[in-house]
């Protein structure tokens, strides 16, 4: 019996019942889910940069796998951090999904319909810094909880509009609540966004075995490119960095990313294209650096 450890959340629950199922039919073994509670799950009056970070997701899934309790752990990539603790490995990251940020609301059909002083929320430090740049007339509020905490925020009219990652959106039937699929240039997305990874005890081969046919080599690119920009720069929750690598028709690798400050004052954007996933993810970072992205991380690492 194969155990995947899982967050007890509806999106985390189909994201680990999905693995299951094609684990069970590419293996004909049978497959168990443990669902738990993490720390980041429980801690919803404040927003992650102050608590810890997005490892607040995965370190009680990672504990299970240390006692031997479960044999993989699934997550969404962009709430895992960019270095595992030691012990660890990331043994398949799977075909994205939609890895853009959408629109969703009630009232409005797009972000740029959105009058004067409407409320926007988000949980992410990297949206707010991107909204605040392109829409200043927005106000830009927290919105912490799981995927239906946030709607019903919504719905009970607390704001105007919501930001969520359109993966989610989409794996649990919820396209409907999508007003705009917000293109990447407008909104560039997170590290990792709308991928799966299967993480599991470093060295644990018949794991990395079961798990091997669900890798998807040409993603597995894109993110390891998209993870070293934010590695090198000490990307974490606590900064406003977006990444996003597609495969171009030329076959080249083209690598976007911004940086800026989370009041929208300064953003700083680099747009490459090259073969090798880290070197190019490298190669970003140091272009941000020499626009000011030092600069940048010194003023939030004073502020938190």
């Amino acid at each position: 019996m194969w155990i995947i450890a899982s967050r007890e959340s509806r999106l985390a629950m189909w994201q680990a019942e999905h693995v299951q199922s094609l684990l069970q039919k590419s293996s004909g073994q049978a497959v168990s889910i443990l669902g738990m509670t993490t720390r980041g799950d429980q801690i919803l009056d404040k927003t992650l940069s102050k608590v810890g970070g997005k490892g607040l997701f995965v370190k009680e899934l990672e504990t299970a796998l240390a006692e031997g309790r479960a044999h993989l752990a699934v997550h969404s990539l962009k709430d895992v951090p960019m270095e595992l603790p030691e012990g660890f490995e990331l043994a398949a990251v799977m075909l994205r999904e939609d890895p853009r940020d959408a629109f969703v609301s009630s009232e409005f059909e797009s972000l740029e319909s959105l009058p004067n002083g409407a409320v926007v929320g988000t949980s992410s430090l990297r949206r707010e810094s991107q909204l605040r740049h392109r829409f200043p007339h927005l106000k830009i509020v927290p919105l912490r909880g799981n995927l239906d905490t946030r709607l019903a925020k919504l719905d009970r009219g607390e704001m105007q509009a919501i930001i969520l990652a359109a993966a989610g959106l989409k794996r649990l039937g919820l396209v409907e609540r999508i007003r705009q699929v917000i293109a990447p240039e407008l909104m560039l997305p997170a590290a990792g966004q709308g991928a799966l990874g299967i993480e599991i005890r470093a060295g644990d081969q018949p794991s990395h075995a079961l798990v091997s046919s669900l890798a998807d080599a040409n993603t597995f690119e894109e993110v390891r490119a998209e993870r070293a920009v934010s590695r090198a720069l000490g990307g974490s929750c606590q900064v406003p960095l977006a990444a996003y690598c597609t495969r171009e028709a030329n076959g080249q690798l083209r690598l976007r990313a911004r940086l800026g400050m989370p009041d929208g004052s300064v953003l700083h954007a680099v747009d490459l294209q090259g073969e090798q996933p880290e070197a190019l993810g490298m190669q970003a970072a140091q272009e941000l650096r020499g626009m000011g992205a030092d600069t940048i991380m010194a003023t939030l690492n004073q502020a938190s």
